[in-house]
């Protein structure tokens, strides 16, 4: 979450109330002009409030255009209603809500089944907040079985996690706040993703694992996990060190086993420990909810899971969070039941669809040029075609905003520092139609900034509040 500090003086203002807001009495609602950064001193009529709260937020903009976003923005009114009946109910609760747990735990055994676990039934997992939980988890998972088979060393030996320079901003945090040294392989070249053997040459005794991303945030490229495990394996031949893999497949995860059925990046490959997905990704769920497998309880040490006595039941749990809503659990059970494989495939393919189409068409305007087609993930990177030079991709994505798009700019990171891009994420909900929409919109924009002298952004790292 966010860190917030409070409010500066100026801030001190008070919100201004609409006469009409008072139901049956014109000025009814307009006893108080409350405060916007203190508790106001008295109640205010429910209409009022939320009339306040909804108008506020008006300037969110519309969330089905953003295409920054991989989370979901888009479900069933029946999942909405499913959502709204379940908001009250403590997810930690299991004894007291029985029937939610035992959804959750059906949701683990078909994301298992999904992710050809040797034998489903061992495999064990549970749900989180979202993918960086999961993360966290998986993380942890992977430094205690570390420290148990370096209990002489450590904790003098200092545990490190190998992995690209492309992962999500959450890995970083883990290695910050668990205290483990990250070692990132940069990108090179065209080269935007891990690449398996300068992984395996990072490794060490005190490597506590390589994490695989299925795919990248930065472009929606698949690593090539089957790969990475090839390296490792031969690793192991020639030094003797058995390093397992973790794949944060927060969004691939729930789109290659639909579409890339072929693609061996799951537990079908021993060395793959565990894995993650955002089922608030495409997973087609609203956010927050993520989920964290590993291939059977060898993966994941006993000591990490607590048993707690708590209000008359026992209950293993594993997470970072404790108290939160079972509704989005239920909705992701929703939405497997409702879908199943069949049409999961269909969404997905759909929304690769459009993300194929979509990128071919901007590549025939022959401002831009495309780093990925949107074939792997529904997920395209562009940039600026070398000729032109009035303006840049921060231009682009800021003038787009005109039209209600949000569409992130960003510079790769080392040693590719030196380019900068534009990603498109398409989502469920994303239709032929809207990207006809957006593309008419670019298209528009293109003659007016052919005619600036130069790209008009002066500070690049202030240009977007994107940061993976």
């Amino acid at each position: 979450m966010a860190l917030h500090k409070g409010p500066e003086k100026h801030e001190q203002r008070t919100m201004s109330v609409n006469p009409f807001y008072g139901e049956a009495n014109p000025v009814g609602g307009m006893t108080e002009a409350p405060p916007t950064h203190r508790l106001p001193d008295a109640p205010l009529a429910p209409a009022t409030a939320y009339q306040l709260v909804h108008d506020e937020l008006m300037l969110d903009g519309n969330s089905r255009l953003n295409l920054a976003t991989f989370v979901t923005t888009w479900m069933e009114p029946q999942a909405g209603v499913l959502m709204a009946e379940c908001r009250d109910k403590n997810m930690i609760d299991k004894d007291e809500y029985p029937r939610t747990a035992e959804l959750e735990r059906r949701c683990v055994a078909m994301l298992a089944d999904l992710w050809n676990a040797p034998d489903p039934a061992t495999a064990v997992g549970c749900s989180t907040t979202g993918s960086s939980e999961a993360c966290m988890l998986a993380g942890m998972a992977l430094k205690r079985r570390w420290a148990a088979r370096n209990a002489g060393r450590y904790p003098g030996a200092r545990p490190n996690l190998v992995m690209g320079i492309n992962v999500q901003v959450c890995w970083e945090k883990f290695c910050n706040f668990w205290e483990v040294e990250a070692r990132l392989v940069p990108m090179e070249g065209d080269r935007f993703h891990l690449d398996p053997q300068a992984a395996a040459e990072l490794c060490d005794e005190n490597t506590i694992g390589v994490v695989g991303i299925l795919g990248s945030t930065f472009d929606g490229s698949y690593e090539p996990v089957a790969e990475l495990c090839a390296a490792l394996d031969a690793l192991q031949e020639r030094a003797g060190l058995d390093i397992p893999v973790h794949v944060d497949g927060a969004s691939g995860g729930m789109v290659a086993p639909f579409l890339d059925p072929d693609l061996v990046w799951d537990f079908r490959l021993p060395r793959v420990a565990s894995i993650n997905t955002s089922g608030h990704k495409y997973g087609l769920v609203y956010p927050g909810v993520g989920w964290a497998l590993w291939r059977d309880k060898e993966a994941l040490p006993e000591e990490l899971v607590f048993r707690v006595n708590y209000l008359g039941g026992d209950m293993p749990t594993f997470a970072l969070n404790f108290s939160r809503p079972g509704a989005q659990v239920v909705a992701q059970y929703y939405s497997f039941l409702r879908l199943g494989r069949e049409g999961y495939r269909a969404v997905q393919q759909s929304t690769r669809d459009v993300a194929t189409s979509l990128a071919e068409r901007i590549a025939a305007l022959d401002d831009f040029r495309l780093l990925t087609r949107g074939d792997q993930l529904p997920v395209f990177a562009l940039t600026t075609a070398p000729e032109v030079t009035s303006y840049d991709v921060f231009d682009v994505s800021r003038r787009l905003r005109e039209s209600g798009w949000l569409v992130p700019a960003y510079t790769f990171p080392a040693n590719r520092e030196d380019l900068s891009v534009l990603r498109v994420v398409c989502r469920n909900g994303f239709s032929h139609d809207l990207a006809d929409l957006f593309l008419a919109d670019l298209t528009r924009l293109l003659p007016e900034l052919r005619r600036q002298p130069h790209p008009l952004t002066r500070d690049k790292g202030a240009a977007t509040g994107f940061h993976h």
